[in-house]
């Protein structure tokens, strides 16, 4: 601004100015033109002194002294050097950095954390009186802040839209007894909830996040697609289904509501419930290379997080009278899977998930990186193998210990544990 900052930018005054840089941070104002004065603490070198007597009026300086600076006379004193110079300006070249960038931020995360509750507000006062009723309008922000939306969506660019349609979406949900499609809940886009931001800020709008996706919707009345995920089988398969032995199929959940399962061809047989594919893979291939006339493996794969239409499905294995041993990862998901499969099938046995298998396949210490952080109560069957794992604080995986799950599927009888 055709000003002649030389001869304030001296070594001499970078004592006053980094005072000042930091008093602008604080107050989230770049000028400094106005405002409290700014108390700053005088130099004991003579030549630091001398070089601001001429931006500090009053008495002279003296080494030590706490003096305040007006702002108003500080911004007129600098007007000898540019007209529409402020101490801000000068401050930010002695320091050279952007000033109040900090205290800036906030605000700016300030108010776009009111315009998201402003938004809401507005919104949920035309939501059908049972969506309203579902989201909990009086515990609604709160809720979102706590599971981190609220900063997501001041962070987000074109966060009014994406509120503006989950909240549509919400208002399209059924009354309770009643059920809807999931690609009908966006008209013209069927795939909009498939994945990624849209859906899951519906689901956490409702209360539902953290939940498998399928019984989350379905928590809803809304239906998820019914034709992929599933179970993956071997050994096992419904009643009435013709399937050639060792051959691996996957049940959808359509096929899983009202599966009825085909008993065992011997009272007391096992069915070995795992997380990963890895280990129906290997214990097929194990059967493939044994021969037609070995007996084929009884395996049932989750793939991952069981939704409770798979944990139920499982449950009825037992109606068959199949035996049940299942197993996860060693891991707070894994603890949480077989958690879930327990609870909806008591009859069931946790298979190679004691402690003793954990400290059997854990590396001996850790560096810290993969924190375990878990209760006694997050493995209710064995309530030492949480400690030890947080102890250890290292996942095992079903891979560290497939030839012992592929010796007990082999040997149709779940190890000790």
């Amino acid at each position: 601004m055709d000003a002649d900052l030389t001869p304030l930018l001296r070594p001499e005054l970078t004592w006053l100015w980094q005072a000042l840089a930091a008093t602008a941070d604080r107050r989230g104002d770049e000028h400094l033109t106005t405002g409290p004065a700014v108390t700053v603490t005088v130099p004991a070198d003579p030549a630091q002194r001398a070089a601001a007597a001429g931006l500090i009026r009053g008495r002279p300086l003296e080494p030590g002294q706490r003096r305040r600076i007006t702002l108003e006379e500080l911004t007129t004193a600098l007007a000898a050097r540019g007209p529409r110079i402020t101490p801000g300006a000068v401050a930010a070249h002695a320091c050279n950095r952007s000033l109040a960038e900090k205290a800036r931020g906030h605000a700016e995360k300030n108010a776009a954390r009111d315009r998201i509750r402003a938004q809401l507000d507005s919104s949920l006062t035309t939501l059908p009186g049972h969506v309203r009723e579902l989201l909990g309008p009086a515990t609604l922000f709160s809720r979102l802040r706590g599971l981190g939306w609220i900063t997501r969506l001041a962070n987000t660019q074109d966060a009014a839209e994406l509120l503006a349609q989950a909240l549509q979406v919400a208002s399209r949900l059924p009354l309770p007894g009643q059920r809807i499609d999931r690609r009908l809940l966006v008209p013209g886009n069927p795939h909009a909830l498939d994945a990624g931001a849209l859906p899951a800020l519906v689901l956490a709008l409702t209360g539902s996040p953290g939940s498998g996706t399928r019984s989350s919707w379905a928590r809803l009345g809304v239906d998820y697609d019914d034709l992929l995920g599933g179970l993956i089988v071997t050994g096992v398969h419904p009643a009435g289904w013709h399937i050639p032995a060792g051959a691996t199929v996957t049940i959808p959940p359509r096929e899983l509501a009202p599966i009825t399962w085909e008993p065992p061809p011997a009272t007391g047989e096992w069915v070995f419930v795992t997380e990963n594919p890895s280990v129906l893979a290997a214990a097929a291939n194990r059967h493939a290379l044994a021969g037609a006339t070995a007996e084929a493996p009884r395996v049932i794969c989750t793939a991952g997080t069981p939704s409770q239409l798979e944990c139920e499905a499982i449950a009825l294995l037992a109606d068959a009278g199949w035996r049940i041993a299942v197993r996860a990862d060693f891991d707070p998901p894994g603890l949480a899977h077989v958690r879930a499969l327990l609870a909806a099938a008591p009859d069931a046995i946790p298979w190679r998930m004691g402690a003793a298998d954990y400290l059997a396949a854990a590396p001996d210490g850790t560096d810290g990186a993969d924190l375990l952080r878990l209760q006694d109560t997050d493995s209710p069957w064995d309530p030492g193998l949480a400690s030890a794992m947080v102890k250890r604080s290292v996942p095992v995986y079903e891979e560290d210990i497939l030839p012992q799950l592929l010796s007990d599927i082999a040997g149709g009888t779940p190890g000790d544990s």
